[in-house]
C-alpha cells in the first residue's frame, strides 16, 4: 500500500511538472529572415507556454486570445532593445514585431487583474520567451 501511494505521487508530482512547463515552440527563420510565432492566451494560459528565438533575428508574433469575454493582454519585459511589449489580445489575430537584441529568458505574462482578485499572472498565465545565441 505505501509503495503504491509513492508512486501515485510521483506520477502527480511529474504531472504537475511537466503542466507548468507547458509547451516548447522553437522558432525557425523562415526564407525571408524572419521567425515566426504564433500564440494564443485564454483561461489562464499561453499556448505555447516556452518559445525559444534566436537573437538579432526579427520575430513576428501573431498573437489572439481564444473566444469568450474576459479579457487578456501581453506583456513581455524589455525585450527589444530596453522596449516593453503590451498588447491587448482579441479574438482577431494582431502582429507584433520585434528584435529580441540580448539573450536570456524573458517572462510572458497577462497583467490583467479583476478588483481584490488575484492577477491572471497569479493564476498562471505566464509563460518564458528565450532568446539564445
Amino acid at each position: 500500500m505505501k509503495s503504491l501511494i509513492i508512486v501515485l505521487l510521483i506520477l502527480i508530482a511529474t504531472e504537475v511538472n511537466a503542466a507548468s512547463e507547458g509547451k516548447l515552440y522553437r522558432a525557425s527563420v523562415d526564407s525571408d529572415g524572419v521567425q515566426r510565432v504564433t500564440l494564443t492566451g485564454g483561461s489562464y494560459f499561453f499556448d505555447p507556454a516556452h518559445i525559444v528565438v534566436k537573437v538579432n533575428v526579427q520575430v513576428e508574433m501573431r498573437v489572439r486570445k481564444e473566444p469568450g469575454i474576459v479579457p487578456h493582454d501581453l506583456v513581455i519585459m524589455e525585450i527589444d532593445g530596453g522596449k516593453d511589449i503590451r498588447v491587448d489580445l482579441d479574438s482577431e489575430a494582431r502582429i507584433v514585431r520585434f528584435t529580441p537584441l540580448k539573450s536570456g529568458k524573458y517572462p510572458i505574462y497577462c497583467s490583467r487583474k479583476l478588483l481584490f482578485f488575484e492577477s491572471h499572472r497569479e493564476k498562471g498565465m505566464e509563460g518564458v520567451l528565450e532568446v539564445v545565441e
